[in-house]
């Protein structure tokens, strides 16, 4: 059997974009865009379960929800919000919804509460990205393997995705990623460094000029906007834009019109839009350095990449590849190497790392990295763990192993409620969820 699923949200974005979630976790995807729409699907293609934001123009999702109990239809219902309201989401499970996600949705989490919902369980068997779509990413460790299964679901759709993390973590990485498996692959990646951008040439460098616009303007040039046309427009560091120069580029990002210096007239740009920053744009947001409106314009998806110390799996495996890809013959780690390797916390991520494959490949006269081929921070970090005693371990439980049994329990006490469980702990659900994935408790 194939399950329907309604979708109803008045974003085109949003339903296009669980769409394809759910088709790829192999459901039948009916999409209504308002209250009025969806209780007529009810008739013509009954589903067997309802996705619906909770406000919308006119009726919102709580007026459907009690449209469809008073129809008597038991159909489960997932209700979705911008707003984190929690009365109405209180309200809402009072009245039968099975639970809420809080936009934006984390799509694993999604097609998880789906799933169950319907009775088919967690679903395990989400399919990673082939190995040609990878393209020679690492990603042995299931906090990135994951990251990548979203980005390969998000990559057909043309929503807007902002990718969080600490610096080097390997943002534009998965911004070509995307890109590159997205319909307009074929097509330009264009990427502008926003703390680069200096005021006085904003509108020339983001939505060009035409020749003779202003002194030195010799030739026309198209601009940021106009060389992403048909393509991906990667906003890196978005999160360091001068605040004064947001409200142009949000006007931009929402009419997708701009007016080149000098021109007559506006000129249409179709575009896809990914931005990336190291920073906590919620908390910038309320020092007011960064604006809202301009956050909510963005965040329609967002990927957040987990430093190199939370994910040690992909460390020796990115080493080997940061040196095969360098010219000149292959060298291999030594044991010693690899220990301090897995043992360094990495601070500067995927990029110190690469730059340390790099200086060792320099200095190492023969095949094998050893340490003293390492730079100066890492055969330090590895002297002090050697010199550190080791503690007796029997009768002794790691912070992780007390932190799964914690989980564990919570769940296990609310029946797998995760809302329950999230409140139990203290946590959020989207916490809750990710410490799930983390551990392997789905």
């Amino acid at each position: 059997m194939r399950y329907k699923v309604l979708v109803v949200d008045d974003e085109p974005r949003y339903r296009e974009l669980y769409t394809q979630v759910l088709v790829a976790a192999g459901l039948e995807v009916i999409e209504a865009a308002n209250v009025e729409q969806a209780l007529g699907s009810l008739t013509r293609r009954p589903p067997n379960l309802i996705v619906s934001d909770l406000r919308m123009p006119g009726a919102s999702g709580l007026d459907l929800l009690k449209a469809v109990r008073e129809r008597g239809m038991e159909l489960p219902f997932l209700l979705v919000t911008a707003y984190a309201d929690v009365r109405d989401a209180v309200l809402a499970l009072k009245l039968g919804a099975v639970d809420y996600l809080e936009k934006p949705v984390v799509l694993d989490e999604l097609v998880s509460c789906v799933r169950e919902a319907l009775g088919m369980g967690f679903g395990d068997d989400a399919q990673d990205p082939p190995a040609e779509a990878v393209c020679g990413i690492v990603a042995q460790s299931p906090i990135m393997r994951a990251v990548l299964r979203d980005a390969w679901y998000i990559a057909k759709s043309d929503a807007t995705v902002l990718i969080t993390g600490e610096s080097g973590t390997g943002k534009e990485v998965v911004a070509e990623f995307i890109h590159r498996n997205s319909t307009r692959g074929d097509k330009a990646l264009v990427a502008v460094n926003c703390a680069s951008l200096p005021a006085a040439l904003l509108s020339s460098e983001m939505f060009g000029h035409e020749r003779g616009a202003f002194t030195g303007a010799v030739a026309r040039r198209p601009g940021k906007f106009r060389e992403a046309h048909g393509g991906t427009l990667f906003l890196d560091e978005i999160g360091d834009m001068p605040l004064e120069l947001q409200p142009v580029l949000l006007r931009a990002i929402e009419g997708r019109r701009i007016t080149p210096v000098g021109a007559s007239g506006e000129v249409e740009v179709d575009f896809r839009l990914i931005a990336a920053t190291n920073r906590d744009l919620e908390q910038s947001i309320q020092d007011g350095t960064f604006r809202s409106d301009l956050f909510y314009r963005l965040n329609v998806i967002m990927l957040t990449l987990s430093p190199l110390r939370e994910r040690p799996e992909d460390i020796l495996p990115m080493a080997r590849r940061f040196l095969a890809a360098s010219q000149g013959k292959n060298k291999r780690l030594s044991r010693a190497t690899t220990r301090i390797l897995e043992s360094y916390p990495w601070p500067g991520n995927a990029r110190e790392l690469k730059n340390a494959m790099e200086r060792a490949r320099l200095l190492s006269r023969g095949d094998v990295i050893l340490p003293e081929h390492l730079p100066a921070a890492l055969r330090k970090a590895g002297l002090e763990a050697k010199s550190i005693p080791e503690a007796p371990t029997a009768g002794f439980q790691t912070l992780q192993e007390r932190e799964i049994e914690t989980v564990r329990r919570a769940l296990e006490a609310t029946q797998g409620n995760r809302t329950k469980a999230a409140a139990l702990l203290g946590i959020t659900r989207r916490g809750l969820f990710k410490k799930m994935k983390r551990f392997g408790l789905q």
